[in-house]
């Protein structure tokens, strides 16, 4: 598995594997995806078993600019039109009714299919060298199922090794991702029944899309179609995570050092350094989702018993980072108490 500087030579020799069926990790304005040709079911296949990823879990599509978004959606509505106007190219995935020759397989056999067309110069460069331009890529995020996603080049080849059975082929480093974070995802499979409904928050935050729309997208209901990175529990260190207040912050780590535990702390406002391992953040929420995965990723390769994150404002600008985080302490619930009553 290469990691390759991008230059043209790159992307064309991408665009060419992914047409031969084989899976090519590219970078986003959001995170690295694992990029593979939407329309093979067989490259799907192998995204699938490389991630480790539940097959009825769909995967987005990522398209070129200019590409004709009605060859993938079966309709697509005025608020579509108007969303991809307004936000594409972009950090925004709109779910819409799949297109009857599009494979199942890439929806995770329902019948809506995710689309976006990212900003990022390289992989608008990819997609219009890929079946010039009039491809799409299924690109998940490119790391093992549930894992923390990758930002950089490295934080993939972290997840995929470097040996040659890996189904993972070639590597296009183009920097650290600037976002961060994964798109905000917007429903409009069902828009003449529900209007716009926000399945997953991001950079473009709910003010934003009302702005568009004249209304805000509304929670989902149990019928909502499953959206990639929505499950409970997602975005997950291997160190158990735990949200502290910054009231509490501090006393929560004094008293797990005093009973022998390696304390691992990710902070904003409250500096923590007589612990086992620290990293500050940002102030501002787009400069904090920007290295929220990285400062996941470096506590969590520290060997601590539990990663502390001090808890982030509850604004809207602050949305799809709460998001990310409630899901990666999910199957840590309970995690101070168990280890404070020992």
């Amino acid at each position: 598995m290469a990691i390759v500087r991008i230059d043209m030579d790159a992307v064309k020799l991408a665009a060419r594997k992914l047409e031969a069926g084989k899976l090519v990790a590219f970078p986003t304005e959001t995170v690295y995806g694992l990029g593979g040709d939407a329309e093979n079911a067989a490259a799907i296949a192998d995204i699938y078993a490389a991630k480790g990823r539940p097959a009825n879990h769909p995967v987005i599509v990522h398209v070129a600019p200019e590409a004709d978004i009605s060859y993938w959606a079966a309709e697509v509505p005025a608020e579509a039109r108007a969303l991809i106007e307004a936000f594409w190219p972009g950090p925004l995935t709109l779910i819409l009714k799949r297109a009857a020759h599009v494979p199942a397989a890439a929806s995770g056999g329902q019948d809506s299919i995710g689309v976006r067309c990212p900003s990022h110069p390289v992989a608008q460069a990819l997609l219009r060298e890929f079946k010039g331009g009039k491809g799409g890529i299924a690109g998940p995020s490119a790391n093992k199922f549930g894992h923390v996603s990758p930002t950089t080049a490295e934080h993939v080849r972290d997840e995929f090794g470097s040996d040659d059975d890996s189904l993972v082929d070639y590597i296009l480093d183009g920097g650290p991702s600037e976002v961060g974070i994964e798109s905000t995802i917007v429903d409009l499979s069902r828009a003449s029944t529900h209007g716009a409904v926000l399945l997953r928050p991001g950079q473009i935050s709910v003010d934003q899309i009302a702005a568009v729309l004249g209304k805000a997208p509304s929670a989902p209901d149990v019928a909502a179609p499953r959206a990639s990175g929505t499950l409970d529990a997602h975005y997950a260190p291997h160190t158990p995570v735990a949200q502290v207040s910054a009231e509490q912050l501090a006393g929560t780590v004094k008293e797990l050092v005093g009973r022998q535990y390696k304390v691992a702390v990710i902070y904003r406002t409250v500096e923590i350094i007589s612990t086992h391992a620290s990293i500050a953040m940002a102030q501002e929420a787009d400069q904090y989702a920007h290295d929220l995965y990285a400062a996941l990723r470096d506590m969590d390769h520290r060997h601590a018993d539990v990663i502390l994150v001090e808890a982030t404002p509850s604004t809207p600008a602050w949305q799809g980072i709460n998001d990310r985080l409630r899901r990666a302490a999910f199957d840590s619930t309970g995690i101070l108490s168990r280890l404070l009553a020992t």
